[in-house]
């Protein structure tokens, strides 16, 4: 009976160590002693909230089947654009602790807008305004699991006096909870490059090209560390880092602050509170240039937009002139 005990265990053991990663088990939920380093509120280092809510989401979703990948990736969007260095501020995390490896590199943050009856835009440094309504172009904090890729023509570029073909891939995510209409909202991430269009020319080989046999041509405009339509954004060299990592292997995304965190830190400020006496967590750069966040729920925004989008105007269908 004793042996029979011993094989059963064996066998639950072999079935739980080939379902979950060794090295992650072992882990268990405290933070090793190598990553402990990187955790701070200085340059390149990822705040205590953010990795211990990244850390946790990632094990969640490990446990229960959901990702496999040994990384996992967290954002911090409180972060200011710009680092004391005058470099692109970091304020995206890649955490493979397997490997003891800890990268923080740039990112942007949604930009919003300023309507009549609202102005919920965020200004390039720091990001005060936070949302989930479709059509805000804000960002919304919380958790997310990468999805599938897609790739798209945008159109033809110059460089090195040649035109190029320019295409963009989009990593989808899967949200949950207050993130959960992340796909009704587009929100996802990519390069922080877009080309600008000027015109349009005759390509009729370009698989490509319109009905006519034209394509749009236009300027590549590099936007890294800068404001969004809402998405997450990387430099060009950071995403093919960040894209091969999750092609085909999904993982988990966090990004800070929710909007419990942001409506917190809104009261302590009104107060006169100290953030961290009252145990929250915001850039004290950021906050010191916004004064408070605001987050905008859904329920409250989102009659707003829709009113702004009916009352514009039917614009006539624009074509792009023929470049000369």
């Amino acid at each position: 009976m004793k042996s029979l005990r011993l094989a059963a265990a064996a066998m639950i053991i072999g079935a739980l160590t080939g379902a979950f990663p060794t090295q992650t088990i072992a882990q268990g939920t405290e933070i090793p002693a190598w990553l402990q380093k990187h955790v701070g509120t200085g340059d390149g280092q990822i705040a205590p909230v953010i990795l211990q809510r990244a850390r946790a989401l990632y094990l969640q979703k490990l446990r229960r089947g959901v990702v496999s990948n040994p990384c996992y990736l967290a954002k911090d969007a409180t972060r200011p654009s710009t680092a004391p260095s005058g470099k692109p501020g970091r304020r995206f995390y890649i955490i493979c602790e397997s490997k003891k490896s800890f990268r923080a590199v740039s990112s942007g943050y949604g930009n919003g807008r300023k309507l009549r009856r609202a102005d919920f835009s965020n200004g390039r440094q720091c990001a005060k305004n936070f949302s989930n309504a479709e059509g805000s172009k804000l960002t919304m904090g919380g958790s997310y699991v990468t999805a599938e890729t897609r790739t798209s023509f945008k159109g033809y570029y110059r460089q090195s006096g040649k035109r190029r073909p320019f295409h963009r891939t989009f990593l989808l995510f899967d949200g949950e909870g207050e993130t959960e209409n992340a796909r009704e909202r587009a929100i996802g991430g990519h390069p922080a490059v877009f080309l600008k269009w000027q015109c349009r020319y005759k390509n009729p080989s370009s698989p490509n090209a319109d009905s006519e046999g034209y394509v749009p041509y236009g300027e590549l405009v590099n936007y890294t560390g800068g404001r969004s339509n809402g998405c997450t954004t990387w430099s060009p060299s950071d995403s093919r880092e960040i894209l091969a990592l999750v092609e085909g292997n999904p993982t988990t995304l966090y990004i800070y602050p929710e909007s419990g965190d942001i409506n917190a830190v809104a009261r302590a400020v009104k107060k006169g509170s100290s953030l961290s006496r009252s145990g929250l967590y915001w850039n004290a750069a950021c906050l010191n240039a916004i004064g408070a966040p605001k987050f905008w729920p859904k329920n409250k925004l989102q009659p707003i937009i829709n009113e702004w989008r009916r009352s514009l105007p039917k614009q006539p269908t624009r074509q792009l002139p023929i470049c000369k």
